[in-house]
Parts: structure tokens; sequence; C-alpha cells
């Protein structure tokens, strides 16, 4: 009645073969698995992107029926002693809170940090020179995802060129331990440091900067957009926090002023 040729479906019910929809459906559910285990704390939404940064792009919602099927969840790290268990640092601490520089471009510091606006949060990756505490680079983006750490990084370095043998410290966020982060780390040559989870005060100095941000900045008022807190962070770090606020541990000078007495070669951000 359906005109088949008898070989071919006997041989199909031997070996039959799986449609394609449901070998797309075994190979994303792989690449989740795969992704969620490097980085335990990232949610549905995060697991996307990373895994369309690895050539299989999927919806949003394709990610979360995947990941729901299977028991997938971001993983809440507590503050506390027992959160080194669930992320292993993958680099030693090498600062040990002393948080201090002879030289430049000997050690940075990088966090990320999040603030709301109307429109939906909006998350800063910034890195710090000790040496002078200039902001050398940062990013800014609508998501937490490892790019917006290695955009961060990346401007960084191209600010400071010659940066080999830096030590960059960073806690153990999933960002700071992706594959891309420490791959940026080893072409650069620099040297990863990281605290341990849950300690603020392993990174108490980047800390202290987002805490001057938050008042003098974030908590000012409601923000509408994130374009428009973009801005105005933005022009805090580059008018106000580096040409015109001076800081008691630089002898009294701005971040810039005390690079340029020093003859530290750096152009500022366009």
């Amino acid at each position: 009645m359906l005109k088949l040729a008898r070989q071919p479906y006997y041989r199909w019910l031997k070996n039959p073969e799986k449609p394609l929809r449901e070998k797309q459906r075994e190979q994303r559910l792989r690449m989740l698995e795969r992704i969620h285990e490097e980085v335990p704390e990232f949610g549905y939404r995060l697991l996307c992107d990373q895994a369309a940064e690895r050539g299989l792009v999927m919806s949003e919602r394709t990610a979360w029926k995947l990941c729901n099927s299977i028991g997938i969840k971001a993983k809440i790290v507590r503050k506390g002693p027992k959160a080194s268990k669930s992320l292993p640092a993958i680099h030693d601490d090498l600062v040990q809170r002393n948080f201090t520089a002879v030289k430049p471009n000997q050690v940075w510091l990088t966090d990320i940090t999040e603030h709301p606006t109307r429109e939906g949060k909006l998350y800063l990756c910034a890195v710090k020179d000790l040496f002078s505490n200039r902001i050398v680079g940062y990013a800014m983006d609508s998501r937490m995802t490892a790019d917006l750490a290695v955009r961060a990084l990346s401007a960084a370095v191209a600010l400071r060129g010659d940066v080999a043998g830096c030590v960059v410290h960073s806690d153990r966020g999933g960002q700071f331990r992706s594959g891309k982060f420490i791959s940026l780390l080893r072409v650069a040559k620099l040297q990863g440091s990281m605290g341990k989870a849950g300690a603020c005060g392993d990174n108490a100095a980047m800390e202290s900067f987002f805490a001057l941000l938050q008042k003098n900045v974030l908590d000012r008022r409601v923000w509408n957009t994130r374009r428009e807190l973009r801005q105005e962070i933005f022009m805090w770090i580059e008018r106000t926090y580096h040409r015109r606020r001076r800081q008691k541990r630089l002898a009294r000078l701005t971040p810039i002023e005390f690079e340029a007495m020093m003859g530290v070669c750096a152009t500022a951000h366009g």
C-alpha cells in the first residue's frame, strides 16, 4: 500500500536511524551538561550563551526545556567555608591581601558589579592597577557572561601594552574561570590569581572601588535605561575618579597625575 521496497524496510528495522531532531536534542544536551560541569553556577540563559560561543546555537526556551528535563540548575554558592568545595580555585592566591604594587602592571584586580535600571540590570567588569589605583580596563553589558570579563581585560592589555608577568587577581566567579578568560591570560602572558570563595576581603581593594562607585553614581537616583547609566559610569570613571578625585595613598594626587609623575606611559580610554 505504501509502495515501499522490502529490503530497505527490513534493513531499517534491523538498525533504525534516529530522527534528525532527536540527534540534535542529544547533541545539545551533551553540550549543556559539559558546560554545566565546567561552570556549575550558570543558569540556562548563560549556558545557552556559552553553547552559542562554542558553535551550537539554540533559543533560551530550548535551553530551559533541555536543562529542566535532566535537572540542570544553577548552583548558588553561599558565602562560607564550604563554598570552596563547590568552586575549586584554578589559580593560587598570589596576592594574599597585600594590595600594594611598586610598579605599574605588577598587580591588577578585577571583579564584576551589577545595578538595576528600569530597563533591566547593567553589569560592569573593571580592572584596577594597584600601582596607581587606575581603572585600566572595563566593560559593561546587560548580561554577566565570560565575554564581559574578557572585554574588560582585553581593554586593559590594549591600554598598557607589554604586561607580561602581571598578576590578575579575581574571585572564583565563572566568568574568570571560563576558557576564554584563561586563554587571554595565557596569550598576554599574565598570571592568574584567585582568593578564597566567599571571602570578600581577598579582593577588598576592588570592592572599595565598587563601594565608591555605588555611593557616587549607582545609588544617586533611579536610572531609566542601561544606556543612561552606562554613560554616567563612563563619565565618572574617566572624568571624576581618574582626573579629579585625589587619593591619600597617592600623595593626594589623582591616578592620572600619579602615573604622569611616575612616568607611566598609558593613554586614556577613548
